[in-house]
């Protein structure tokens, strides 16, 4: 399987593939449901296919899970894992997964981080991410 870095952005942009993948995982976290039959009905309400790079990113977050929700809870001072919103968990583990990655740089993957939790939680919200995502990027050299 590639990673997300590996895969083309022939089929929509980058930005559009995160949103997508957040959604999903997040639709999958409150549902239970499995994320293919999330996918399939995803891919019908859209009438196209996922991106690649959106299927790459939740593939990515499957895979890895365990260590990306093990770092969220660490690095989230004062709060559990099940106490963070569906949708910062989505948004963190999407983050966290892309800065393992040499592409996109550091700072596109907080600052779409910081964009997606603006947009579909809070400013509260986006400031969490942003502490978090910010902190593990200079954990792993790539940050300020």
């Amino acid at each position: 399987m590639a990673t997300a870095a590996e895969v083309k952005d022939t089929d929509g942009s980058r930005r559009q593939s995160r949103r997508a993948a957040v959604m999903l995982l997040y639709q999958e976290d409150i549902t239970g449901y499995p994320m293919e039959q999330i996918v399939t009905q995803h891919e019908v309400d859209a009438a196209r296919p996922l991106p690649a790079y959106a299927r790459a990113l939740i593939d990515g977050v499957h895979l890895h899970r365990v260590a990306l929700d093990e770092e969220i809870d660490e690095r989230a001072d004062g709060w559990s894992l099940e106490r963070i919103a569906p949708v910062e968990r989505a948004v963190l583990r999407v983050a966290l997964l892309e800065l393992d990655q040499d592409d996109p740089p550091a700072a596109v993957a907080i600052a779409e981080a910081v964009a997606l939790a603006s947009r579909y939680a809070s400013p509260e919200a986006a400031a969490f991410v942003n502490g978090i995502i910010s902190a593990a990027a200079r954990t792993r050299g790539k940050g300020r």
